[in-house]
């Protein structure tokens, strides 16, 4: 609430005023104080007019239509009357020769009723000036009353009663009462039926405690209500609504009851407005609000809702409190008077005048002030105070204008303070109804015209720079108009709307509307309008659409008073229209595949007294009573809120979003939406939606997205489509409708597209019809799909018809012809003529024809007919199988050969062997692969053994093999017959049979490893009882019976010897019972039978019970007594296996076992140094040997000759020497080889100590330089690990291994070494140079726990 002035004179300094509003028009207010005068002042607190009065002024009132202000005074028997409308005072005299107290005029006629202190009445009639005197109508002072609207009066006086008169004075009632009376009011009492017509209740107060109705049709049954003593006295109270009253009380109460028979002296509402006091209460009926004051705050109260308090004032500088309340008759000025003599005038409702242009707004914000703001972008608000009250506000880019009747105020807006500069004002011909603004112009209507003129034209050129509009009075009148910045548009009450260019006030274009258009609603390029005709019907129009211009908006109500284009630059086909309790949100769809159409997004209801000033992006600015701006957010535009709030909504509310997103055409947004928290189905509508506005790319990003590869592909293959119509027909396809499709792909520039997507529906009648029109070269291939279709469902009927029409007899397409030829073949079967058909499809060259003309026959029972043409296509089995149903075996056994079937080929079998002929009937069963009845011909009627035992071996049946196993019983060939019981499974029976004839050893061998535990202990026992130790050894050890075994194998005679121990050691490993083994060692070693048996079996024992370590010290023994005998590569094999069975099994290997297998590897080594012609690899290797000459002792002599003959070739002199001094020895003298021996007696005689140096290479540990063939490092203590093909230590950078047995080589030489060797000098196994390679890292292999080399 705005403070417009405020009323302070010196004279009224410290008293209470008395002031009344002008009625109805609310004009003027009147206000006397203490002193002699009433002051006139005007809404916008300028005084007017001052009446000058013989004494005080002690009572006024405007009459009913506010233009004569009557004033009574103290000291004086006249009647002051002020004429408003010619602004003269006259005076009457009352005739009463005592002082006047009350004055009131009537509410429906020009009376005034002026009451006495000594309570005489005066009737005046203002237009017939006939005064009426009552005299004694109250014995004392007249203090109130009131006019009813029927012309009573009721009026009360000090005398404590209440009389009741008509418009002539007549008393008609009166009744005494309590106390005085104060405040009266007629009303219409809330009854249950509205007997009594008018206004029949008074309602009086009395001595300020009691609250009476009185009836005037019923006198006898008053009404007194009496209220709660905190409440204090009544101070004021005003009926309202439908039979309420609001009253104020004195200690701030507010409390409004209800006068309905049902409910009275109940309390509807009850509020402590004020905390000491209160002093008045006010209502306006036409803002439906209350208000009360006291203490120093006004509070105002919504009557629909009295709960909300809509405004609370405070005037902290009234400290002596407040007085009294009123409100002007429309309830925009609500004024207020104080205990100290000041008067307070509010603005409390605004007329709501206001215009905007793109984003700018200009809006009434007080009675003489216009706000021009543009949120949007920024601008920060100008005011413009303005001379008049205006009646209608218009604003363009750089201007506002205001103006009432034929008058307009034109202000430019600038950039210097105060932001406004006063044009000029201008009079038009006429009144004007509405005015719109562009960048240079002005356009208003009045009276069925629109003057079109510059605003800051020069005086002496405006005369050019006007036109008014129509040209031609025929044309009709203007009902409304708009400016865009390029255009005019008017509408008139014939239906035209006219679109004229304002540069050369041309009309540019005009439609024709069939009733009268009462409003037009242009966007801001002028592109598009909105226009509502005379039957409140709403349309788009778009001038530039020639086709079909005009759209009828859907769903527009028909209380729809304007419209509103979104001014967001990205969404310019969007509008709201609106009336006063909702806007409608419309979306125009300008490009879909059913043309362009407008559809309603929703509504938001707009609050109380709101009206739409702008749109942007979805918030729409309303103008408010209140002289503000507020922001409304449409409920079809929520989703926005979505990006700033994260939170996910519930799924209806979700889908209402999308929904939104999507019939604004907000695509990006939707796409957001459906990122955030959308389903597959929301995906699906955003792809749809996409599709029906041709937005292929995007829609192809979302099928894309959502996994719908196919949609992708469809799309992308129609993407760059020039042609709308063409494009639109594909999009409409793949949305399924397919007539709409239809219809653009007629209207586009390739027709035929209509008749592809009939036919690829299979939609054959439609596509007939178009290949008509379209190529009646298509007619035989489409007549021909559709046969094929129609025989799937059998109408064979028109089937044979279209295949019949299909013919093209063309040779280009014999493919086609054929096809429709072996149609007519099947059809003419189908419906009977099997001669036609059957002839047509043997002459077809298609095998497949026959078979499909065979099978219909078959199904037909036409079996001769249906064989003839299944043998004609070569397919043998079915043309066999007919011949058989109709038992023509001659047939049968011509296509034999040709026929696969089995099925065919028993058949025949059976029917041959029931004929005797059993040389056929074995090949057919043979054909059919039914062996056991082959075995059984060649059996029982061929006696023909071989081929039945040859067929059991290769088929293994079981029944065949019972068969021939009888046969050879019958025969007497046990052997045979046994080997047959075991292929058909009758162990037992073989086995007793095995038993009777003494052969068990064929049973045993036949029975092989698919017998039982409980087979091999028959056979073990059974070979017990004949003593024969080996077999029952090898049998209950199979049974898993170990010790018994062990025992039959300890028996077993010396021939045997050898396979028994080896048994004997398999049966103890297998058992692991320490018994069992303590006994075959006993017996290895001789104790049992005082012959120790050889080593090797003790080390094979160890092995097979993995005792690695008892085994590696029987290796090592047998080794050593292997390399006595001079089997070095055995000695050898012993050790490099049981070294890489201990390395596998992760146990330590001794020290010996390393040395012995290095020295004899060593020695292995010469010889392939040697015949490589490597002679100082050689050498060097024979000097390790010869060093350890005690572990060869069987070969010294020739070892040390070829070491002196090695080291001598090499150029080792002095190793040569050494060697040949310790050859000279006796106890060797004699055996050296006679070829070598006068060479080496002179090499002693005449030594020659020159060596050769040995070469130095690092220790891999340590990296100490020692001498190549160097295996213990004399720094670090290490031993070295070996190459295994030189012999020399290894080195760090020259690493590699055997694959097979991982032993370390040198790469270089290993590499070397196998370009003429083929296998690992140590493992033996096959090798080649790729298989080797370098190792970088050789750290692992460097771990000397693990080397005990």
């Amino acid at each position: 609430m705005k403070n417009v002035f405020i009323l302070a004179d010196k004279a009224w300094a410290g008293s209470s005023l008395l002031y009344k509003w002008q009625k109805s028009l609310g004009n003027y207010i009147a206000v006397a104080g203490q002193d002699n005068s009433v002051k006139i002042f005007d809404r916008h607190g300028h005084k007017w007019t001052e009446l000058n009065l013989p004494g005080r002024c002690v009572g006024m009132d405007w009459d009913k239509d506010g233009d004569i202000l009557a004033v009574i005074a103290a000291k004086s028997s006249s009647i002051f009357l002020w004429d408003a409308s010619v602004n003269k005072t006259s005076q009457i005299d009352g005739g009463m020769r005592d002082q006047m107290s009350f004055i009131l005029w009537s509410k429906t006629s020009p009376l005034l009723a002026v009451g006495t202190v000594k309570g005489n009445l005066l009737i005046y009639n203002q237009q017939t000036s006939r005064k009426i005197p009552v005299l004694g109508k109250h014995t004392k002072k007249i203090t109130c009353g009131c006019w009813s609207a029927q012309n009573l009066l009721a009026l009360g006086s000090e005398d404590s009663t209440l009389s009741i008169s008509n418009h002539e004075g007549d008393t008609i009632r009166q009744t005494t009462l309590r106390g005085e009376p104060a405040e009266i009011y007629f009303s219409v009492m809330k009854t249950d039926e509205r007997s009594s017509p008018g206004e029949s209740t008074v309602s009086v107060s009395v001595e300020k405690k009691i609250l009476m109705l009185y009836n005037i049709n019923d006198p006898e049954n008053r009404i007194e209500l009496t209220f709660q003593r905190r409440y204090g006295n009544i101070v004021s109270y005003r009926w309202y609504g439908d039979g309420y009253i609001l009253i104020g009380f004195s200690h701030g109460y507010f409390v409004v009851i209800s006068t309905h028979i049902r409910e009275i002296g109940e309390e509807l509402y009850q509020a402590h407005n004020h905390k000491d006091s209160l002093n008045s209460v006010a209502i306006s009926p036409a803002l439906n609000k209350a208000a009360s004051c006291g203490d120093n705050s006004i509070k105002i109260h919504e009557l629909s809702e009295l709960k909300d308090i809509s405004n609370v004032v405070r005037l902290d500088d009234e400290t002596k409190g407040l007085d009294q309340l009123s409100w002007t008759d429309d309830g925009q000025l609500l004024a207020i008077s104080t205990q100290k003599g000041t008067l307070h005038v509010f603005l409390t409702k605004l007329p709501i005048l206001g215009d905007s242009f793109g984003t700018r707004l200009a809006y009434l914000t007080s009675l003489l002030e216009v706000t021009v703001s543009n949120q949007v972008e920024g601008e920060t608000p100008v005011a413009i105070e303005v001379d008049v009250e205006p009646t209608f506000i218009a604003v363009g880019p750089y201007h506002v204008a205001v103006g009432m009747n034929n008058r307009a105020w034109f202000y430019a807006l600038v950039d210097h303070e105060p932001g406004f500069k006063k044009l000029k004002d201008f009079e038009y011909l006429g009144t004007i109804a509405s005015m719109c603004l562009n960048s240079d112009y002005a356009a208003a209507l009045f009276e069925g015209k629109v003057q079109l003129h510059m605003i800051e034209g020069k005086d002496h050129e405006e005369k050019k720079q006007m036109k008014l509009f129509p040209d031609d009075d025929r044309n009709g009148r203007i009902l409304c108009h708009a400016l865009t910045a390029d255009f005019l548009y008017y509408g008139t009450d014939s239906g035209n709307v006219v679109c004229v260019l304002v540069e050369d006030w041309e009309n540019v274009s005009s439609y024709t509307h069939s009733v009268g258009v009462r409003k037009v609603f242009p966007d801001l390029n002028g592109t598009r309008l909105v226009f509502i005709d005379d039957k409140n019907n709403g349309f788009l129009l778009s001038p530039a659409n020639k086709k079909d211009p005009c759209i009828e908006l859907p769903n527009f109500s028909p209380t729809i008073t304007g419209v509103l284009w979104d001014n967001w630059h990205a969404d310019r086909g969007m509008f709201v229209a609106y009336d006063n309790d909702k806007v409608y949100t419309y979306a125009l769809h300008k490009t879909t595949i059913y043309g362009p159409r407008v559809v309603l997004v929703g509504s938001t209801t707009l609050l109380f007294s709101q009206r739409p000033l702008l749109l942007y992006n979805g918030d729409l600015t309303c103008q408010t009573a209140s002289g503000k701006t507020s922001e409304v957010a449409l409920s079809t535009h929520s989703f926005l809120k979505l990006s700033t709030d994260t939170s996910t909504d519930l799924p209806p509310e979700f889908s209402k979003q999308l929904t939104q997103a999507l019939m604004l055409k907000r695509f990006h947004e939707a796409w957001d939406l459906c990122k955030s928290a959308g389903s597959d189905a929301d995906w699906v509508e955003l792809g749809k939606a996409c599709l029906v506005h041709m937005e292929v790319d995007l829609a192809i990003q979302v099928y894309r997205n959502s996994g719908n590869v196919g949609m992708v592909l469809s799309l992308q293959g129609i993407q760059g489509t020039v042609n709308m119509n063409l494009l639109a027909g594909h999009l409409a396809m793949f949305l399924g409708d397919y007539n709409q499709a239809q219809n653009l792909y007629l209207s586009s520039n390739c027709p035929v597209a209509a008749l592809e997507m009939r036919r690829d529906l299979l939609h054959w009648d439609s596509a007939l019809m178009l290949a008509k029109r379209l190529a009646e070269d298509q007619i035989p291939f489409i007549s021909k799909e559709y046969a094929v279709h129609l025989e799937f469902i059998g109408d064979y009927v028109n089937a044979l018809a279209h295949y019949e029409k299909g013919m093209t007899h063309n040779n280009k397409f014999q493919e086609h012809d054929e096809a429709c030829q072996a149609g007519v073949a099947r059809m003419s079967i189908r419906m009977g003529d099997i001669r036609r058909g059957a002839a047509q499809a043997i002459q077809h060259p298609s095998r497949v024809l026959k078979k499909e003309c065979g099978a219909i026959l078959e199904s037909m029972k036409q079996f001769s007919e249906a064989a003839q043409l299944y043998e004609k296509g070569q397919y043998y089995d079915k043309a066999a199988s007919v011949y058989i149903r109709c038992k023509n075996w001659a047939k049968v056994g011509e296509l034999l050969p040709h026929v696969s079937s089995p099925k065919i080929h028993l058949q025949y079998a059976k029917a041959k062997e029931a004929d005797g002929k059993y040389k056929d009937a074995a090949q057919a069963y043979e054909s059919a692969k039914d062996w056991d009845n082959v075995i059984r011909v060649l059996l029982d009627h061929l006696n023909n053994p071989e081929d039945a035992v040859r067929i059991v071996r290769e088929t293994q049946s079981i029944d065949g093999a019972k068969m021939v196993a009888r046969f050879f019983l019958r025969l007497n060939d046990y052997g045979s017959a046994i080997h047959f019981l075991v292929l058909s499974q009758c162990n037992d029976e073989a086995f007793q049979l095995a038993q009777q004839h003494g052969k068990m050893e064929v049973y045993a061998d036949i029975i092989g490893s698919e017998a039982t535990q409980e087979d091999y202990q028959s056979i073990a026992l059974y070979f017990e009882a004949e003593k024969k130790h080996l077999q029952a050894g090898k049998f209950f050890q199979k049974c898993g019976q170990y010790s018994r075994a062990l025992r039959h194998f300890l028996k077993c005679s010396n021939t045997d010897d050898n396979l028994a121990v080896e048994m004997a050691i398999e049966t103890v490993g297998q058992a692991k019972d320490n018994s069992l083994t303590n006994q075959l060692i006993d017996y290895l070693m001789g104790e049992s039978d005082g012959m120790p048996k050889d080593a090797k079996y003790l080390f094979r024992l160890y092995m097979a019970l993995q005792q690695y370590r008892e085994a590696a010290r029987t290796a090592i023994i047998i080794a050593r007594e292997e390399q006595c005998a001079g089997n070095y590569r055995n000695a050898h094999d012993v050790l490099f296996s049981m070294y890489t069975e201990l390395q596998a099994q992760k146990i330590k290997i001794p020290a010996e076992m390393t040395t012995n297998l290095m020295i004899l590897h060593s020695y292995l080594l010469v010889k392939m140094h040697v015949k490589r012609g490597d002679h100082l690899k050689g050498a060097r290797m024979l000097i390790r040997v010869s060093n350890n000459i005690s572990k060869f002792p069987a070969h010294v002599v020739p070892i040390l000759t070829s070491a002196v003959i090695e080291c001598h070739r090499a150029g080792l002199k002095n190793s040569a020497f050494s060697f040949a001094a310790m050859l000279m020895r006796p106890e060797y003298r004699n055996e050296i080889d006679q070829k070598y021996r006068k060479k080496i007696e002179a090499m002693v005689r005449r030594p020659d100590t020159s060596e050769l140096e040995e070469e130095t290479t690092p220790c891999p540990f340590c990296g100490c330089q020692l001498p190549q063939n160097e295996l213990l490092c004399i720094s670090c203590k290490n031993n070295l690990p070996y190459c295994i093909a030189t012999g020399r230590h290894m080195l760090k950078e020259d690493w590699s291994v055997c694959p097979h047995c991982e032993f370390p080589a040198l790469y270089s030489q290993f590499t070397l070494l196998l370009e003429t060797e083929s296998v690992c000098p140590m493992c033996s196994e096959t090798l080649s140079v790729k298989q080797v390679k370098k190792i970088a890292d050789c750290s692992q292999y460097l771990q000397t726990d693990q080397l005990d080399q």
